[in-house]
């Protein structure tokens, strides 16, 4: 691909990003760039989400121009240097200029100024620091960052280990920016990797599982992982995993129509065992909702229920809900243990759970009392999901009774 001069995307002219960047040069001409992501993705042909712009204005004069301007001014972060614009409910964020003046591996004190250079070299990887004007022009500080961009290559600015001291969490930065972006591992910001991974330690477990979970979201994150694991990253960060699984799942994901998912994807990383899982969800701080569909695919009983037998699949839905079936099913033909997974999750799809017939007014009405009503009442719904749901209200009734 040629190096182009200029950007050509739709989101340059869009009325939001038209609207703040016209308030901002009202204010001071020139004083504003877009930068990040939204210029990167723009030279790779990918699209771009979020837009930020980066600013030689105070924050104060920020919020002052955006109000005479008629835009909405949120400060987000402001004590960072950080306002939110929000342009016709389109948010667009806005940094001052920024040089470090002091790191300890978590967070940074930090000074505004109004040089391009020092707030480039602060950033972590070349890709990230490329700056455009209002009209798209292409303004490389850090050289070689647009090649960059354009070729898949993460590298550090400046000395790696340094932009990993200053903020250990760009180590799984880092491989994430290479699992989504990354066209193969540098080897220099690898062995910084290597060096610093201890300072991890450091990081909050749930800013550690935020970067590990949008890493798993990459179309196929394997080659980062691998590469994390090699580094002795991923051992660090989640003790007793590893990822020889996971290209077999991202390639049973791609051929039975699945998307990416990254819970399913860490399942393919850690031991199917309750105390495996456990461990990792009180490392992580998984969510509830994440550790309970991680502890539903490691259930003991799943290991029997995957069948080419709809009925028993039907069965297995009911009692371990369709998403830890299909979550276990993608797992086994990742291994190459289950044949049809695209069958397995088109009926998993469509499938809706049966409402049991019986309730506990019918065995009241039957004479039930007390703890015999739970009991019996489970007794009776074994026995209809064995008989595939078949069994009916009526037949169920002529089978619920008082004991003599």
């Amino acid at each position: 691909m040629t190096r182009p001069d200029t950007l050509k995307a739709a989101w340059l002219t869009a009325p939001a990003s038209r609207a703040v960047m016209e308030a901002l040069n009202a204010a001071r001409p020139g004083s504003a760039r877009f930068v990040g992501g939204c210029v990167r993705n723009s030279l790779r042909g990918a699209p771009s989400d979020d837009i930020d712009i980066a600013t030689q204005l105070t924050p104060e004069a920020v919020v002052a121009a955006l109000k005479a301007a008629g835009v909405r001014a949120v400060p987000t972060g402001i004590e960072h240097g950080t306002v939110t614009a929000v342009h016709e409910s389109v948010p667009v964020e806005i940094t001052t200029l920024r040089r470090d003046v002091e790191t300890d591996g978590r967070r940074a004190v930090v000074a505004f100024t109004e040089d391009w250079a020092e707030d480039a070299a602060r950033r972590d990887f070349r890709l990230n620091a490329i700056y455009a004007d209002a009209g798209g022009k292409l303004l490389e500080v850090i050289p070689g960052s647009i090649e960059d961009a354009i070729a898949g290559r993460v590298i550090f600015i400046g000395d790696g280990d340094q932009r990993l001291r200053e903020d250990y969490l760009r180590i799984l930065r880092f491989y994430r920016f290479n699992a989504w972006y990354g066209a193969g591992i540098d080897a220099e910001g690898q062995a910084a990797c290597v060096r610093q991974k201890d300072g991890l330690a450091k990081i909050a477990s749930e800013r550690i599982w935020k970067e590990l979970k949008r890493t798993l979201a990459a179309p196929d994150p394997s080659p980062a992982m691998r590469a994390m694991e090699e580094a002795g990253v991923l051992d660090t960060v989640l003790p007793g995993a590893s990822s020889p699984l996971l290209p077999g799942l991202v390639a049973a994901e791609a051929e039975a129509g699945l998307a990416a998912d990254a819970i399913r994807r860490l399942m393919a990383l850690i031991p199917r065992r309750l105390s495996d899982v456990g461990a990792a969800a009180a490392r992580l701080k998984f969510s509830g909702e994440e550790a309970a569909r991680l502890q539903a695919w490691a259930h003991p009983a799943l290991l029997h229920v995957l069948t080419e037998n709809q009925a028993a699949r039907h069965e297995a839905f009911y009692r371990f809900t369709p998403s830890a079936v299909l979550d276990r099913a993608a797992l086994e033909a990742a291994s190459g243990a289950l044949g049809d997974l695209a069958a397995l999750a088109a009926d998993a799809s469509g499938w809706q759970r049966p409402r049991f017939p019986l309730g506990g007014n019918d065995a009241l009405a039957a004479g039930l009392r007390g703890p015999d009503i739970g009991a019996r009442l489970s007794a009776l719904e074994e026995v209809w999901i064995v008989s595939g749901f078949s069994l009916t209200r009526s037949a169920l009734l002529g089978r619920l009774r008082a004991p003599d």
